[in-house]
């Protein structure tokens, strides 16, 4: 199929939807830093935050989040706003008068949700993730203390055939207590290490494994080894024991698949939360298609009751959107609902929506 040229109402309906589209977001995202600022001048005077810190490693960092956070949103505030305008003014009457189908129309559109839909992918796989770890070194630093984690009966499986086990492990002090490792061949055991406890070391980045005995098992003999203390390198890290939201969102892409892979490769099934974090931010990013297709449909036709009128329905199924989102998010989190079709599912749903208002835009 032969790429068509873009007219001038392409570049006008592009200039006015994606000059709507930022011109909102930079709203938004000033308002957001305003009432961040009041909510966290407390303490950034207690805790002698540097201005250049506050600035450079926070909202800097800040302002991509918030950007990607909002712009479903005002993806559809957007062409519902500046649409509703054209309408009343008679200018889609003139665009269609002319001999331009509703579905040529809309072409613009498309190329304008498909930016922003690049924008919101770049943002959350690539930008925002490395801005988050900025972030939140910045909160751990003059805002807030770090997580602490004191999980209980923890089985990983580090590499294939091997495995350990620790009744608890405490954050604070890295430090796991009432440690094992089993190495299996064929199913059958033939190695066991038992120690009191096990240490990370923070400037060696080694485990420092103290009070041990080491069971090896040689066809039908045993041999027992004991020892104090030994230092060894293990395929985990402290990180892999303390597991928070932050962490989740500082991962881009790439990293999130790995690490998934690396949970499931250990045998943890509890995984769900980075799964539905990898498949909602390519959903999210998609929405755009879905949100200003309906956003077009929906405002393209005069009403009585106006933009009001237009802004009310409009705002009514975004709501509506995110809401399913969220509800879906929940069931898969849980475990009822696979991740993927979890975060997909309002697309499907909101995409079917959005035909039957386009059929109705375009009689």
């Amino acid at each position: 199929m032969r790429f068509q040229p873009l007219k001038k109402f392409d570049l006008y309906i592009i200039r006015k939807f994606l000059g709507t589209f930022f011109y909102a977001i930079a709203l938004i995202i000033g308002i957001s830093v305003v009432f961040d600022i009041s909510e966290k001048i407390d303490d950034f005077i207690e805790k002698e935050a540097p201005f250049r810190a506050i600035v450079f490693d926070y909202y800097l960092n800040f302002i991509p989040y918030f950007a990607n956070l909002f712009s479903g949103l005002f993806t559809f505030i957007a062409v519902i706003f500046f649409t509703s305008k054209l309408a009343f003014n008679s200018e889609i009457i003139a665009i269609l008068s002319s001999g331009i189908s509703f579905k040529r129309m809309l072409r613009p559109y498309m190329i304008s949700a498909g930016v922003i839909a690049v924008f919101s992918y770049a943002l959350a796989n690539f930008i925002i993730p490395p801005a988050n770890l900025e972030m939140n070194n910045f909160k751990y630093t003059y805002v807030k203390s770090p997580p602490v984690n004191r999980d209980k009966n923890i089985h990983i499986q580090l590499e294939p055939n091997i495995y350990i086990y620790m009744d608890r492990y405490n954050s604070t002090n890295d430090l796991g207590i009432k440690f094992t490792i089993e190495k299996f061949d064929n199913d059958k055991l033939v190695s066991k290490l038992s120690a009191d406890h096990i240490r990370w070391d923070r400037e060696k980045k080694t485990w420092t494994i103290s009070n041990y005995t080491i069971r090896d098992i040689v066809g039908d003999k045993e041999f027992l080894t004991h020892g104090s203390r030994i230092d060894t390198t293990l395929a985990m890290n402290p990180s892999d024991f303390v597991s928070t939201k932050d962490d989740m969102e500082s991962m881009n892409l790439f990293e999130l698949i790995d690490f998934i892979n690396l949970q499931k490769m250990r045998g943890i099934d509890t995984i769900e939360q980075y799964s539905v974090e990898r498949h909602r931010r390519a959903a999210i990013a998609f929405s755009s298609f879905i949100l200003t297709l309906i956003g077009a449909s929906l405002a393209s036709r005069k009403i009585r009751g106006g933009l009001g009128l237009h802004l009310g329905l409009g705002l009514l199924l975004a709501f509506s959107y995110l809401m399913f989102q969220q509800v879906t998010k929940i069931f898969a989190l849980s475990g009822t609902m696979a991740p993927f079709l979890a975060m997909w599912l309002p697309n499907i749903l909101y995409a079917g929506i959005g035909f039957v208002l386009y059929r109705w835009a375009s009689r």
